[in-house]
């Protein structure tokens, strides 16, 4: 197995550490962010670095990266307080990681990406999305070890569809069709291996 410790991190290559160290996690849960700024024009933009905060009430958090440049979708959320997630689908994920490009005006546009407006909310949906939230933002933290900014939100409304919706509340990935992302720029569609039944001393866990 090969190894790094935290002297031969710090000297490797910028590009292979930064590829490297975005592999770490894993599989990680990919969203596009549609805001809009004051004046109305949109932006959508791909993100992974979401986090579940709690369930009551429902919240929600974003990391973006330090804001020391222009930074639309989070200048965006602190400007209008709202922005949507919108899980991708495998026949539009190029399109979403597309949206990563520095385009002048809105994504949408450039990328053929289609908005949805719906719930009398600000911010824009991605049309066909499986799982669309409005989330209005209740707080921001800039880390101080690194100075990224974690955005935190409640979710307002959730979209979920139907054939996805187990009736006690947990929802079927595989039926979605949703894709995830490994790094960068690898991108994958999960299978399930089952659910386990909840887990207690001396009884092992069972397919449910």
């Amino acid at each position: 197995m090969r190894q790094f410790d935290s002297e031969q991190l710090a000297q490797l290559d910028a590009s292979f550490r930064r590829n490297l160290i975005n592999c770490l996690p894993g599989y990680k849960p990919l969203q596009l962010i549609g805001t809009q700024n004051a004046t109305g024009v949109t932006n959508l933009a791909l993100f992974s670095q979401i986090i579940h905060l709690g369930a009551a009430p429902p919240l929600i958090g974003v990391l973006f990266r330090p804001h020391t440049v222009k930074r639309d979708t989070l200048e965006n959320i602190l400007e209008t307080r709202s922005f949507t997630l919108n899980q991708v689908l495998p026949e539009w994920h190029v399109q979403a990681h597309w949206t990563a490009a520095n385009w002048e005006g809105s994504e949408f546009e450039a990328t053929g990406l289609k908005e949805e407006r719906k719930a009398d909310f600000l911010a824009p949906f991605v049309e066909g999305s499986p799982i669309q939230l409005a989330c209005v933002l209740e707080e921001v933290q800039t880390l101080q070890i690194n100075q990224t900014v974690l955005v935190i939100a409640r979710i307002e409304q959730v979209f979920v569809a139907e054939k996805g919706l187990r009736a006690d509340g947990t929802l079927d990935y595989d039926a979605l069709g949703t894709v995830a992302v490994t790094g960068l720029d690898e991108y994958h569609q999960g299978q399930s291996l089952g659910r386990l039944s909840y887990p207690k001393p001396g009884i092992y866990p069972s397919k449910i």
